[in-house]
């Protein structure tokens, strides 16, 4: 068992989850990033377990959890993953990338291991070079870009 944020009639109030939901991930993204978006698109499409949450920084539940692991709070030029959400353990930047990409089934895991290998100043660096331009090369979010009826449960407030 562990402690979660999760939503209720007046925002995030923790809770107890049992073991099953505290082997979730939550995967926060910049929610003003066309880029991210369209990330988050591809991994709720092929996460067909529903293991992998999604919200927003700037939203409740990422918000709650950025102060809860100690993290700034107006720092969106990173995704942040947290590879169980009921812990405080988080990966940023391309370690987070990666890790999403090793929790998906088929050969996205190895991807995922195989890109990890590089070296991470190398990856960081091109992950800071996106994360500067990626507004003015990808565009704004679509409003409706998460809405999928399937995916109510798993992108979070």
């Amino acid at each position: 068992m562990g402690w979660v944020a999760l939503p209720g009639r007046r925002g995030l109030s923790w809770e107890v989850i049992n073991s099953a939901e505290a082997k979730e991930s939550l995967l926060l993204f910049d929610g003003e990033c066309g880029l991210c978006q369209a990330l988050m698109r591809f991994v709720l499409r092929r996460d067909r377990a529903g293991r992998i949450k999604v919200a927003s920084l700037q939203g409740v539940t990422g918000q709650t959890m950025l102060r809860r692991a100690g993290r700034p709070t107006q720092d969106f030029d990173s995704l942040v993953f947290f590879p169980e959400i009921s812990r405080n353990d988080i990966l940023m930047r391309t370690d987070g990338v990666f890790a999403v990409f090793a929790a998906l089934p088929g050969g996205w895991k190895t991807v995922g291991r195989l890109l990890g290998m590089l070296p991470q100043s190398f990856r960081d660096g091109g992950y800071r070079i996106i994360a500067r331009s990626r507004r003015r090369i990808f565009g704004d979010p679509r409003p409706d870009g998460l809405d999928d009826p399937a995916w109510a449960d798993r992108v979070l407030p």
